[in-house]
């Protein structure tokens, strides 16, 4: 093999050994023995609460191990298969160096995801975005970033519930209420919270100035039955409406879409996606609790901080600038990373944003400069 091949290779190894080492594969093997044992015992289902727990992380943990192990394999694989590429007569190992880049690609997308080691980081995502500043060129902007992040979970495979979708009167949306589901959607996503500033010619002005506006974006981890989120029935006020559509346009004729004030935050989330009243209610209620959740932790956070316990790392409010006129970039104020071409970015490739965000947000974590 040539050299620059041989120390590409050498660079995956050290990425992917130490991998392994912080998944710590041997715990993991023997954590899937434990759940399968207790996924074996015919009583395991009297509770079938345990049951879909137990059953869901030996799923969960198989599935990461099987992951690292093909990696490793495959790694293993390539010197012999650069061998014999070479011995054929054409000697072209065009096959092997795409098997290189796309195992160089891997291993870097599993050394992020190594980084997703919070406490709500393996969740579902909620996402809310709302329009800021900038009038009809911001309620424009917050659909952009809503067609963003739902077209990046369609190419990933993500299945993506919209909640409730309030449409402005001239075009956009006013915000919007979407849930991304998959394994460390939370994780990923929530890097992305805080301001996104557009720039660009606005569409809206009859002279075609410049017009800056702003969105924001709040990303929350799905709340699962084992959180501790108590909401009495008497802390809530439940209001029952039509849905609508863009316009005014009517979409159920029934008053099935749902809004739930919590009295004591004055939260307030609503539902209109599904054509039931008490489906609506239980979508919004999940929000709820997620908002609360976040709340909750915040709160402790801070108090933590008072204390000299935390960290002194902030998202800050503006963390991301998308560029039209009068040059094409996007850029993240945080981590610097930037790209030149908005229109890829807003088609939803974002995964350079949300890796540099991962890396960043654990290196301000560390303490890291």
């Amino acid at each position: 093999m040539r050299p620059e091949i041989t120390q590409h290779l050498e660079e995956i190894d050290a990425t992917l050994t130490t991998i392994e080492k912080v998944m710590n594969l041997d715990e993991m093997a023997e954590r899937v023995r434990e759940l399968e044992q207790q996924a074996s015992d015919p009583s395991l289902w009297d509770d079938p609460a345990l049951a879909q727990g137990v059953t869901s992380e030996l799923s969960s943990v198989q599935a990461k191990l099987r992951k690292v192990t093909e990696l490793r394999s495959r790694l293993d694989d390539v010197p012999v298969m650069y061998e014999l590429a070479e011995e054929e007569e054409d000697g072209d190992t065009s096959i092997v160096d795409e098997e290189i880049a796309d195992l160089a690609e891997a291993v870097d997308s599993l050394e992020v995801t190594t980084m997703l080691s919070g406490e709500y980081d393996e969740r579902e995502a909620v996402i809310n975005i709302r329009a800021g500043a900038g009038g009809v060129d911001a309620a424009d902007f917050a659909e952009m970033l809503m067609r963003m992040y739902t077209r990046w979970a369609e190419k990933n495979g993500h299945k993506v519930d919209v909640y409730d979708t309030s449409y402005a009167e001239e075009a956009g949306i006013k915000s919007a209420t979407f849930v991304v589901h998959g394994e460390y959607m939370y994780g990923q996503l929530s890097v992305e919270q805080g301001a996104h500033r557009l720039v660009r010619l606005s569409p809206f002005d009859n002279q075609g100035r410049r017009q800056t506006s702003f969105a924001e974006v709040e990303v929350l981890p799905v709340v699962e039955t084992t959180d501790h989120i108590d909401v009495p029935d008497a802390d809530i006020r439940v209001d029952v409406y039509r849905s609508s559509g863009p316009g005014g346009q009517s979409v159920n004729t029934t008053d099935s879409a749902v809004r739930i004030t919590h009295v004591p935050t004055g939260i307030v989330v609503t539902c209109q996606n599904e054509k039931s009243q008490i489906q609506n209610k239980a979508s919004a209620m999940r929000v709820l609790q997620a908002k609360l959740l976040e709340r909750q932790r915040q709160e402790e956070k801070a108090e933590m901080d008072a204390l000299g316990a935390g960290g002194n790392a902030s998202w800050g409010n503006q963390m991301r600038s998308y560029v039209l006129h009068p040059y094409q970039m996007v850029k993240d104020l945080r981590t610097n990373y930037e790209v030149g071409d908005p229109s890829k970015v807003l088609d939803g490739d974002i995964d350079g944003f949300l890796e540099a965000g991962i890396r960043w947000r654990m290196a301000e974590e560390r303490g890291e400069d």
